[in-house]
Protein backbone atom coordinates (compact mmCIF):
# COMPACT_ATOMS: atom_id res chain seq x y z
CA UNK A 1 0.00 0.00 0.00
CA UNK A 2 1.52 3.56 -1.01
CA UNK A 3 0.80 6.38 1.05
CA UNK A 4 0.76 9.97 -0.76
CA UNK A 5 1.00 13.26 1.14
CA UNK A 6 -0.31 16.76 -0.51
CA UNK A 7 2.85 18.51 -1.89
CA UNK A 8 3.19 22.07 -2.80
CA UNK A 9 2.48 22.20 -6.61
CA UNK A 10 5.12 24.74 -6.74
CA UNK A 11 7.92 22.72 -5.28
CA UNK A 12 7.03 18.97 -6.14
CA UNK A 13 8.04 16.93 -3.20
CA UNK A 14 7.78 18.92 -0.68
CA UNK A 15 4.99 19.91 1.58
CA UNK A 16 3.52 23.30 1.70
CA UNK A 17 5.19 26.09 3.24
CA UNK A 18 3.29 27.35 6.66
CA UNK A 19 2.11 31.36 6.17
CA UNK A 20 4.53 33.98 7.15
CA UNK A 21 3.11 35.53 10.35
CA UNK A 22 1.35 39.03 10.20
CA UNK A 23 3.72 41.66 11.72
CA UNK A 24 2.31 43.14 14.48
CA UNK A 25 0.45 46.74 14.59
CA UNK A 26 1.77 49.61 15.69
CA UNK A 27 -0.47 51.37 18.41
CA UNK A 28 0.48 54.46 17.35
CA UNK A 29 0.28 54.25 13.68
CA UNK A 30 -3.51 52.51 14.29
CA UNK A 31 -4.81 55.50 17.24
CA UNK A 32 -3.37 58.03 14.35
CA UNK A 33 -5.36 56.68 11.76
CA UNK A 34 -8.66 56.34 14.14
CA UNK A 35 -7.91 60.19 14.42
CA UNK A 36 -7.84 60.74 11.10
CA UNK A 37 -10.84 58.61 10.34
CA UNK A 38 -12.99 60.22 13.07
CA UNK A 39 -11.70 64.13 11.69
CA UNK A 40 -12.83 62.76 8.03
CA UNK A 41 -15.91 61.79 9.46
CA UNK A 42 -16.45 64.81 10.91
CA UNK A 43 -16.15 66.90 8.20
CA UNK A 44 -18.06 65.00 6.09
CA UNK A 45 -20.87 65.43 8.55
CA UNK A 46 -20.43 69.26 8.17
CA UNK A 47 -20.30 69.08 4.58
CA UNK A 48 -23.81 67.29 4.53
CA UNK A 49 -25.49 69.14 6.72
CA UNK A 50 -24.80 73.19 5.78
CA UNK A 51 -26.55 74.70 8.69
CA UNK A 52 -24.31 73.29 11.44
CA UNK A 53 -21.72 73.99 9.36
CA UNK A 54 -23.03 77.77 9.29
CA UNK A 55 -23.68 77.31 13.11
CA UNK A 56 -19.81 75.68 13.79
CA UNK A 57 -18.07 78.37 11.66
CA UNK A 58 -20.19 81.62 13.70
CA UNK A 59 -19.45 80.26 17.33
CA UNK A 60 -15.83 80.16 16.01
CA UNK A 61 -16.13 83.84 15.40
CA UNK A 62 -17.70 84.60 18.29
CA UNK A 63 -15.07 82.92 20.09
CA UNK A 64 -12.48 84.76 18.01
CA UNK A 65 -14.51 87.45 19.12
CA UNK A 66 -14.51 86.76 22.78
CA UNK A 67 -10.55 85.60 22.56
CA UNK A 68 -9.01 88.73 20.82
CA UNK A 69 -11.76 91.58 20.34
CA UNK A 70 -9.26 93.96 19.03
CA UNK A 71 -8.43 92.24 16.36
CA UNK A 72 -12.17 92.50 15.09
CA UNK A 73 -13.20 96.33 16.54
CA UNK A 74 -10.06 98.52 16.83
CA UNK A 75 -12.09 101.05 18.32
CA UNK A 76 -12.68 101.67 22.19
CA UNK A 77 -16.24 100.08 23.04
CA UNK A 78 -16.47 103.19 25.52
CA UNK A 79 -15.36 106.42 23.28
CA UNK A 80 -17.89 108.93 22.75
CA UNK A 81 -18.63 111.05 19.99
CA UNK A 82 -22.02 113.10 20.25
CA UNK A 83 -21.49 114.52 16.78
CA UNK A 84 -22.62 111.16 15.23
CA UNK A 85 -24.82 110.40 17.96
CA UNK A 86 -27.29 107.47 16.73
CA UNK A 87 -26.42 107.63 13.27
CA UNK A 88 -28.06 104.55 11.16
CA UNK A 89 -26.16 101.67 10.45
CA UNK A 90 -23.36 102.44 7.12
CA UNK A 91 -20.31 102.00 5.72
CA UNK A 92 -18.38 104.24 8.86
CA UNK A 93 -20.70 102.42 11.45
CA UNK A 94 -21.86 98.97 10.05
CA UNK A 95 -24.00 98.78 12.91
CA UNK A 96 -24.74 102.08 13.77
CA UNK A 97 -24.35 104.27 17.22
CA UNK A 98 -26.08 104.72 20.23
CA UNK A 99 -27.01 107.84 22.00
CA UNK A 100 -23.46 108.73 22.81
CA UNK A 101 -21.95 108.25 19.66
CA UNK A 102 -20.52 105.21 20.13
CA UNK A 103 -19.80 103.15 17.70
CA UNK A 104 -22.32 99.82 17.45
CA UNK A 105 -20.29 97.11 16.09
CA UNK A 106 -17.62 97.12 18.61
CA UNK A 107 -19.90 97.48 21.98
CA UNK A 108 -21.34 94.38 20.39
CA UNK A 109 -18.61 92.59 20.14
CA UNK A 110 -16.62 93.42 23.46
CA UNK A 111 -20.50 92.65 24.84
CA UNK A 112 -20.60 89.13 23.28
CA UNK A 113 -17.62 88.56 25.08
CA UNK A 114 -18.73 89.16 28.27
CA UNK A 115 -21.86 87.64 27.76
CA UNK A 116 -19.63 84.32 26.81
CA UNK A 117 -17.43 84.67 29.27
CA UNK A 118 -19.97 84.97 32.10
CA UNK A 119 -21.53 81.89 30.08
CA UNK A 120 -18.83 80.16 30.24
CA UNK A 121 -17.75 80.64 33.95
CA UNK A 122 -21.73 79.72 34.39
CA UNK A 123 -21.44 76.21 32.76
CA UNK A 124 -18.20 75.15 34.44
CA UNK A 125 -19.41 75.57 37.60
CA UNK A 126 -22.92 73.56 36.64
CA UNK A 127 -20.54 70.96 35.57
CA UNK A 128 -17.95 71.01 37.95
CA UNK A 129 -20.36 70.88 40.77
CA UNK A 130 -23.11 69.00 39.01
CA UNK A 131 -20.36 65.85 38.63
CA UNK A 132 -19.24 65.97 42.06
CA UNK A 133 -22.82 65.64 43.28
CA UNK A 134 -24.04 62.98 40.86
CA UNK A 135 -20.84 61.11 41.52
CA UNK A 136 -20.84 60.76 44.67
CA UNK A 137 -24.61 60.20 44.64
CA UNK A 138 -24.61 57.05 41.94
CA UNK A 139 -21.37 55.64 43.40
CA UNK A 140 -22.06 55.90 46.95
CA UNK A 141 -25.83 55.47 46.91
CA UNK A 142 -27.99 54.43 49.80
CA UNK A 143 -28.68 57.64 52.65
CA UNK A 144 -26.31 59.50 50.64
CA UNK A 145 -27.95 59.13 47.28
CA UNK A 146 -31.19 59.95 48.99
CA UNK A 147 -29.96 63.09 50.38
CA UNK A 148 -28.53 64.77 47.57
CA UNK A 149 -31.38 63.69 44.81
CA UNK A 150 -33.79 65.27 47.34
CA UNK A 151 -31.49 68.53 47.67
CA UNK A 152 -31.29 68.35 43.77
CA UNK A 153 -35.17 68.12 43.26
CA UNK A 154 -35.84 70.73 45.59
CA UNK A 155 -33.47 73.18 42.88
CA UNK A 156 -35.26 71.56 39.70
CA UNK A 157 -38.68 73.12 41.27
CA UNK A 158 -37.47 76.19 41.83
CA UNK A 159 -37.70 77.81 37.99
CA UNK A 160 -33.68 78.59 36.42
CA UNK A 161 -34.05 82.54 36.54
CA UNK A 162 -36.06 82.88 39.77
CA UNK A 163 -33.65 80.76 41.59
CA UNK A 164 -30.68 82.70 39.51
CA UNK A 165 -32.43 85.83 40.40
CA UNK A 166 -32.51 84.79 44.12
CA UNK A 167 -28.53 84.43 44.20
CA UNK A 168 -27.72 87.37 42.02
CA UNK A 169 -29.54 89.55 45.06
CA UNK A 170 -27.47 87.77 47.94
CA UNK A 171 -24.27 87.82 46.06
CA UNK A 172 -24.84 91.08 44.55
CA UNK A 173 -24.78 92.74 41.02
CA UNK A 174 -21.90 92.16 38.61
CA UNK A 175 -21.38 89.62 35.35
CA UNK A 176 -19.49 87.01 37.52
CA UNK A 177 -22.08 87.46 40.23
CA UNK A 178 -24.42 86.76 37.48
CA UNK A 179 -22.68 83.86 36.07
CA UNK A 180 -21.89 82.18 39.66
CA UNK A 181 -26.02 82.38 39.65
CA UNK A 182 -26.68 81.00 36.15
CA UNK A 183 -24.28 78.50 37.19
CA UNK A 184 -25.84 77.66 40.65
CA UNK A 185 -29.40 77.37 38.68
CA UNK A 186 -27.55 75.01 36.33
CA UNK A 187 -26.40 72.27 38.71
CA UNK A 188 -29.52 70.34 38.94
CA UNK A 189 -29.34 68.96 35.30
CA UNK A 190 -25.79 68.19 35.51
CA UNK A 191 -26.12 66.18 38.86
CA UNK A 192 -28.91 63.78 37.55
CA UNK A 193 -27.18 63.13 34.55
CA UNK A 194 -23.92 62.40 35.95
CA UNK A 195 -25.91 59.88 38.51
CA UNK A 196 -27.99 57.94 35.92
CA UNK A 197 -24.18 57.06 33.98
CA UNK A 198 -22.66 56.50 37.07
CA UNK A 199 -25.46 53.81 37.87
CA UNK A 200 -25.08 52.83 34.38
CA UNK A 201 -21.65 51.75 34.84
CA UNK A 202 -21.88 50.21 38.11
CA UNK A 203 -24.00 47.52 36.41
CA UNK A 204 -20.82 46.76 34.03
CA UNK A 205 -18.76 43.95 33.97
CA UNK A 206 -15.41 45.89 33.92
CA UNK A 207 -16.45 48.18 36.56
CA UNK A 208 -17.14 44.78 39.01
CA UNK A 209 -13.79 43.49 37.29
CA UNK A 210 -12.42 46.27 38.91
CA UNK A 211 -13.89 46.77 41.91
CA UNK A 212 -13.06 42.94 42.55
CA UNK A 213 -9.64 42.95 41.71
CA UNK A 214 -9.06 45.31 44.93
CA UNK A 215 -8.52 48.88 42.82
CA UNK A 216 -8.95 51.74 44.65
CA UNK A 217 -12.19 54.00 44.33
CA UNK A 218 -10.39 57.29 43.17
CA UNK A 219 -8.59 55.32 40.37
CA UNK A 220 -12.15 53.38 39.81
CA UNK A 221 -13.65 56.40 39.22
CA UNK A 222 -10.68 58.59 37.55
CA UNK A 223 -10.05 55.62 34.99
CA UNK A 224 -13.38 53.64 34.42
CA UNK A 225 -16.20 56.09 35.74
CA UNK A 226 -15.43 59.77 34.17
CA UNK A 227 -14.04 58.59 31.04
CA UNK A 228 -17.21 56.29 30.34
CA UNK A 229 -19.90 58.92 31.54
CA UNK A 230 -18.16 62.24 29.47
CA UNK A 231 -19.91 61.91 26.30
CA UNK A 232 -23.49 62.84 27.71
CA UNK A 233 -22.43 65.02 29.49
CA UNK A 234 -20.29 67.15 26.92
CA UNK A 235 -23.50 66.87 25.28
CA UNK A 236 -25.26 68.69 28.00
CA UNK A 237 -22.66 71.31 27.96
CA UNK A 238 -22.52 72.27 24.64
CA UNK A 239 -26.56 72.65 25.07
CA UNK A 240 -26.47 74.15 28.20
CA UNK A 241 -23.66 77.05 26.90
CA UNK A 242 -26.52 78.73 24.76
CA UNK A 243 -28.97 78.66 27.52
CA UNK A 244 -26.47 80.70 29.93
CA UNK A 245 -26.03 82.84 27.45
CA UNK A 246 -29.58 83.45 27.06
CA UNK A 247 -29.87 83.94 31.09
CA UNK A 248 -26.87 86.19 31.56
CA UNK A 249 -28.42 88.23 28.95
CA UNK A 250 -31.67 88.17 30.58
CA UNK A 251 -30.30 88.98 33.96
CA UNK A 252 -28.61 92.05 32.40
CA UNK A 253 -31.60 93.34 31.08
CA UNK A 254 -32.69 93.32 34.27
CA UNK A 255 -29.97 95.07 35.59
CA UNK A 256 -27.91 92.97 37.66
CA UNK A 257 -25.22 92.67 35.42
CA UNK A 258 -22.52 94.72 33.86
CA UNK A 259 -22.90 98.38 35.12
CA UNK A 260 -22.84 101.09 32.53
CA UNK A 261 -21.16 101.70 30.14
CA UNK A 262 -19.77 98.40 29.78
CA UNK A 263 -20.84 96.88 27.27
CA UNK A 264 -22.79 93.63 27.30
CA UNK A 265 -25.52 92.28 25.24
CA UNK A 266 -28.58 92.15 27.33
CA UNK A 267 -27.50 95.51 28.81
CA UNK A 268 -27.23 96.96 25.39
CA UNK A 269 -30.52 95.62 24.50
CA UNK A 270 -32.13 97.29 27.57
CA UNK A 271 -30.25 100.56 26.71
CA UNK A 272 -32.08 100.56 23.27
CA UNK A 273 -35.19 100.07 23.86
CA UNK A 274 -36.36 103.59 24.84
CA UNK A 275 -35.01 104.91 21.45
CA UNK A 276 -36.74 101.54 19.93
CA UNK A 277 -39.03 103.76 17.67
CA UNK A 278 -36.23 106.25 16.35
CA UNK A 279 -33.29 104.00 16.39
CA UNK A 280 -34.51 100.26 15.28
CA UNK A 281 -30.36 99.02 15.27
CA UNK A 282 -29.67 99.49 19.04
CA UNK A 283 -31.44 96.39 19.68
CA UNK A 284 -31.79 94.88 16.86
CA UNK A 285 -27.98 93.76 16.37
CA UNK A 286 -27.04 93.25 20.45
CA UNK A 287 -30.72 90.75 20.34
CA UNK A 288 -29.16 89.33 17.06
CA UNK A 289 -26.44 88.33 18.56
CA UNK A 290 -27.81 86.71 21.82
CA UNK A 291 -30.43 84.62 19.29
CA UNK A 292 -27.85 83.26 16.83
CA UNK A 293 -25.56 82.45 19.82
CA UNK A 294 -28.44 80.13 21.73
CA UNK A 295 -29.48 78.98 17.90
CA UNK A 296 -25.78 77.73 16.87
CA UNK A 297 -25.04 76.51 20.01
CA UNK A 298 -28.31 74.34 20.24
CA UNK A 299 -27.45 73.02 16.89
CA UNK A 300 -23.62 72.25 17.55
CA UNK A 301 -25.51 70.17 20.94
CA UNK A 302 -28.61 68.57 19.07
CA UNK A 303 -25.80 67.19 16.22
CA UNK A 304 -23.07 65.75 19.02
CA UNK A 305 -26.41 64.00 20.83
CA UNK A 306 -26.93 62.56 17.43
CA UNK A 307 -23.62 61.83 16.31
CA UNK A 308 -22.10 60.86 19.71
CA UNK A 309 -18.73 62.45 21.00
CA UNK A 310 -15.99 60.05 21.01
Amino acid sequence: MTLTTEQDPRQPGRPPAPPAPAAPADPGQEQTHGRAARLRAALGTLAAHPGLLLAVLYLALILAWTLAPSLFAGTDPLGTDPAASLTPPGADHWFGTDNLGRDLYTRVVHGTRTSLTAALIAVSLSLLAGTVLGVLSGYLGGWVDQTLMRCVEVLIVIPGLLLSLAVVSILGFGVTNVAIAVGISGIPAFARVIRAEVLRIRSSVYFRAAVTSGTRTPVILLRHVLPNASQPVLVLAALEIGGAVLSVSALSFLGYGAAPPAPELGAMVSQGRDYISTAWWLTTFPGLAIALIVLCANRIGRALERTGVR
